[in-house]
């Protein structure tokens, strides 16, 4: 498999891992209907030793969570995370601050890279096989190794809600869709996931 640890973490498109393989998701899974049935899929796929990190300015917490500034949400994302992390059998590596790349526990190195207050991301990328394998800047990111291998329904429930908010909080009308299909999963598995994705999109 991959020759870093792969971590789960918030597509927001300032999320950068520098070393650690990034699966994406909305809020890094925190109060996303469906992720702790997920979990368990994605450690049949990636193996039992995840990782998860939460980030600066998650939009989808503060709005979870209905908190007002950003400072109650840092705080309350790091919280949170950590005690999803225990409940779900994952290793919570830390937090990534608008910062230097900083080093946090479990090998995860990252940090936030876009600007404070803003988006600036008019794209969705699907990693497909094997989580973000080069930086995707300007993207929302959201991982799909999964969706061929979990009930279309959770499938369609999971991609709609993640791509329906990176839209409204971009202020995008539509966001372009692209897809990353290398990684360690393998072409086939990308084309098979892809081919699901793009039919739940059809329909969205």
């Amino acid at each position: 498999m991959a020759d870093q640890p792969y971590v789960i973490t918030c597509g927001d498109e300032g999320v950068q891992i520098n070393f650690g393989r990034r699966l994406a998701f909305l809020g890094a899974g925190l109060k996303l209907d469906g992720f702790p049935e997920l979990v368990k899929g994605l450690k049949k796929i990636f193996g039992q030793d995840l990782a998860v990190v939460s980030s600066s300015e998650n939009d989808w917490v503060k709005q979870q969570f209905s908190l007002s500034t950003w400072e109650q949400t840092d705080a309350i994302v790091q919280q949170q995370t950590e005690l999803m992390a225990d409940e779900l059998g994952l290793k919570y590596a830390g937090f990534l601050p608008f910062t230097d790349p900083r080093q946090l526990k479990h090998e995860v190195k990252g940090h936030m890279v876009r600007p404070r207050n803003v988006h600036i991301a008019n794209t969705v990328c699907f990693t497909l096989a094997g989580g973000e394998q080069t930086f995707h800047l300007g993207h929302f990111v959201i991982s799909g190794e999964w969706v061929s291998s979990v009930k279309l329904q959770l499938a369609r429930q999971l991609i709609k809600t993640q791509v329906e908010f990176y839209t409204k909080i971009s202020g995008q009308a539509k966001l372009d869709i692209v897809f990353e299909t290398e990684g360690e999963l393998g072409k086939d598995l990308a084309a098979k996931n892809q081919k699901i994705i793009e039919k739940i999109l059809a329909a969205v």
